[in-house]
């Protein structure tokens, strides 16, 4: 739990016992333990055999969830998951937890709520199955209440979770229970799971109206009245708040409506998001026996077909990337702080919208995108009922996939962070009467629980027109829309790459509004470089024919000049979509390298190359054309490293803005100045490599707006080591990304220095994560030692629930040891 939910906690327990003066009720508890963690302190066994039907508690181990197994075992290229799976096994893997119940919640409900298991688990509590959950992205609850035990008498639960039928995902998944787990205690009248939903139908200037509608349970025997009140709240203020009787019959459920009106209303802004709260109070007898919190934003927006995306009346475009679950070396264990570090790291590019490729995300994603202003597209399916691997949903799918999106569309539909549900990604019977049947099915559910949010879908290209080489390319499209795109489903166009048809899109679909859901495509290698830049590359040739014709240890150059066979370069999408008003925006796939998918290769890669920033969280140098391009921020990037050999001819590239020209320098010399022409998105010279110092210096109007230097490093001598934070909380949560450089002896960058580093930590911490950004190194991710990439790699320490520091050494053969400190304080020292 961060130290903002837990700040969060705190207020509303005070806010809490405030309200109950103005309703009349008296206090029967501050309800800080409606929902506590319920992570710590499992048992874990990973069978030997996929057919166990029992722990081997002998063998188990004790750890604290969100945890993922398939990250802690070694890369395998004979693993059924395969290179697209991360070449991590899976398996079956059982988790045990014993814990008691006080007496006094003998009269109330007690539930166990998992935000996610990947995949297909079974629970038992007291040896009482609960049952059954195929879909590993979508949490659920249970009710323990009839099988618990009270006082001094333990209570065992018991979580089987089976991801030995592989392959079931086109990327690395994860295996266990990788999201949070809570337990849960309410009254027995109380509001029910995901039970609120707040739309602003109204919203103007001086008022906005805030609808609320919340799904209260009784499970007494015996009807009761209960008094509602739901108060608002902006900040730490009280701005407004209704109360409302009602009567439920024992054992029944009753839908409340209730309208509060807010007065000068602080919209929900992608620049300034501002959050409001509603603390629903349930009373009984004159006493408040629930409470129940629901974060959300005030704000309007439309898709148009003439302007794009509109939020708040204003023109927005949506400068958005794709993001899989994954966490890099921290597997898919889900951890908030390395969350809202990747989305830190997307803020810092100029990006406002995030894709939930392709599949829902962890809650505190969301809560992440509202308090920091993305624009979420949030998926539900990367497959229907038509498999596209042997072992994935589609196995599920008639029986499952109404429970799990109306699930989905519960949980999220208060967040102001969600603009657009998609319903499914790449799906394989878009082609068919049939994708148009389910598309209008899955649509019907949406729109039955949340009317406020316009559905999509990521198509592949659903129409070509006058495009030869496109048709090629994408060898089942037709010169028609496909059956999804014609069946009246969709209120957003869709569709993943074929960015030659954008401009197309008033002609093929002159009524409905565009999105482009996935882009790009394109492929990097972290500070690696061909020696000539000018000529795009395609690879592979094609999407379903293996790859061997490529680069000496499976590297791509990181130039922005290669590409997937259906997708584009960076610069050649983004120059289309910023072209026109009538693009609403684009998701870029993708925003970082994933575990998984290694495309163009084959093994030994085992992680993506598509990521603007790489597995570790290390910018490409594309980075900074986006950043030149998407921010307000001064930019000059120059690029690659100055470490050639004599005689070798350099492409030399800048990304820059605010200036009207560039120099270069080589040793004080110059190689003459570059302006963008056109829509040229960076400048270039061709260089005879001397060593010494590149220098770059943008100008406007003849003043230097910014200097930039590369310098030509000597032999690799030291460790710089630089922490994203240097203080972090006592939590046994938070964590610091701390960045190795390796540099000469004077200190200069070694840009192509693959050294060994090994890690060591004292104190109140412990490494968690190791990680270079390399595809092709099997090294693990969970290990004391990692060989950089290019100059680079990164450890990461997590605290314990002791203050006091963290001490980390970092060493290597030949390289001078160094040593950087963390503190970590409780709570109450912020």
């Amino acid at each position: 739990m961060t130290v903002k939910h837990l700040k969060a906690i705190q207020f509303f327990a005070l806010t809490g016992l405030l309200l109950l003066a103005s309703c009349g009720g008296k206090n029967n508890t501050d309800f800080s333990n409606r929902e506590v963690s319920f992570n710590e302190n499992w048992q874990f066994y990973l069978s030997k055999d996929s057919n166990d039907t029992i722990i081997d508690k002998s063998q188990a181990r004790t750890l604290n969830v969100p945890h993922d197994w398939s990250i802690e075992l070694p890369f395998d290229e004979n693993s059924p998951a395969g290179i697209g799976g991360g070449a991590l096994n899976g398996g079956l893997g059982w988790y045990t937890k014993t814990f008691k119940v006080a007496e006094k919640d003998s009269t109330k409900i007690t539930s166990v709520v998992f935000d996610g298991v990947y995949m297909n688990s079974d629970v038992w509590v007291n040896g009482h199955h609960l049952g059954n959950r195929p879909n590993g992205y979508l949490g659920f609850e249970y009710n323990l209440t009839p099988y618990l035990n009270y006082g001094e008498k333990e209570n065992e639960i018991l979580v089987k979770v089976n991801n030995s039928k592989q392959a079931n995902s086109r990327w690395y998944s994860g295996s266990g229970i990788y999201r949070n787990v809570w337990l849960k205690t309410t009254d027995k009248a109380h509001v029910t799971q995901w039970g609120t939903f707040i739309t602003t139908p109204t919203v103007t200037e001086a008022e906005a109206v805030v609808n609320l509608e919340t799904t209260i349970k009784n499970e007494y025997p015996e009807a009761k009245e209960l008094v509602v009140t739901t108060t608002l709240f902006k900040e730490n203020s009280e701005i407004a708040s209704i109360s409302k009787k009602i009567n439920i019959a024992a054992n029944k459920q009753q839908n409340l409506v209730q309208e509060v009106k807010v007065n000068n209303p602080v919209l929900w802004e992608v620049e300034k998001p501002q959050m409001y709260t509603a603390v629903t109070q349930i009373s009984l007898n004159n006493v408040v026996v629930d409470q129940y919190k629901t974060p959300f934003g005030i704000r309007t927006f439309t898709f148009d077909l003439k302007k794009g995306f509109l939020l708040n009346g204003k023109q927005v475009k949506i400068k958005g990337v794709c993001l899989h679950h994954d966490l890099g070396p921290l597997g898919s264990a889900i951890n908030t702080r390395a969350i809202e570090r990747q989305l830190e790291i997307m803020r810092e590019m100029g990006v406002n919208g995030i894709r939930t490729s392709h599949n829902p995300p962890a809650p505190e994603l969301l809560d992440l995108c509202d308090k920091m202003g993305f624009i979420v597209m949030d998926e539900a399916f990367d497959m229907w009922a038509q498999s596209k691997t042997p072992h994935d949903y589609s196995n599920y799918w008639d029986e499952w996939h109404k429970r799990d999106l109306e699930d989905q569309i519960l949980r999220d539909r208060n967040h102001p962070s969600v603009f657009m549900w998609s319903i499914g990604n790449e799906i394989p019977e878009q082609w068919s009467e049939k994708g148009a049947e389910i598309g209008r099915e899955l649509s019907a559910i949406v729109k039955a629980m949340d009317n406020t949010r316009p559905v999509t879908a990521a198509m592949n290209p659903p129409i070509i027109v006058n495009s030869d080489e496109v048709s090629i390319q994408f060898q089942n499209t037709a010169d028609k829309p496909n059956a999804l795109a014609a069946s009246g489903a969709l209120d957003i166009i869709g569709y993943n790459y074929a960015h030659q048809t954008y401009e197309k899109h008033p002609v093929n679909f002159p009524k409905v509004p565009f999105i482009a859901t996935e882009t790009t495509s394109a492929l990097a290698t972290r500070g690696y470089y061909d020696t000539k830049s000018d000529t795009v590359k395609m690879w592979p040739k094609r999407w379903d024919i293996p790859f061997y014709d490529g680069n000496p240890g499976n590297t791509v150059s990181a130039y922005d000049q290669v590409q997937a066979p259906w997708g584009s370069t960076h610069e050649a999408t983004w120059k289309i979509i910023k072209k026109h008003d009538y693009l609403a925006g684009m998701y870029i796939w993708t925003g970082f390298d994933y575990i998984g998918e290694p495309t163009p290769y084959q093994w030994p890669s085992i992680s993506s190359y598509f990521g603007i920033v790489d597995l570790a969280g290390f910018p490409k140098d594309v980075y900074y054309m986006y950043q030149s391009e998407w921010t307000d921020k001064t930019v000059l990037h120059i690029f690659p490293h100055w470490n050639w050999k004599e005689g070798q001819t350099v492409d030399v590239w800048a990304y820059y803005n605010n200036a009207d020209e560039v120099e270069l320098y080589l040793n004080g010399k110059s190689l003459g100045k570059r302006s963008k022409q056109n829509d040229d998105l960076h400048v270039m010279w061709r260089v005879p490599f001397e060593a010494g110092t590149l220098k770059a210096v943008s100008r406007k109007d003849g003043k230097t707006v910014l200097e930039k230097e590369v310098k030509t490093a000597g032999e690799p001598a030291q460790l710089q080591l630089k922490a994203d934070r240097e203080t972090i909380k006592a939590n046994g949560n938070d964590l610091s990304f701390i960045t190795v450089d390796i540099t000469d002896d004077k200190g200069v960058f070694a840009a192509t220095a693959n050294n060994e580093i090994h890690f060591s930590v004292k104190g109140n911490g412990k490494i968690v994560g190791v990680c270079s950004g390399d595809p092709v190194s099997h090294e693990s991710y969970k290990g004391n030692s990692h060989t950089a990439l290019n100059g680079k790699c990164l450890v990461i320490v997590q605290a314990t629930k002791e203050a006091g520091t963290i001490t980390l050494t970092a060493s290597g053969d030949g390289l001078k040891e160094n040593t950087i400190s963390i503190n970590t304080i409780s709570d109450q020292e912020e």
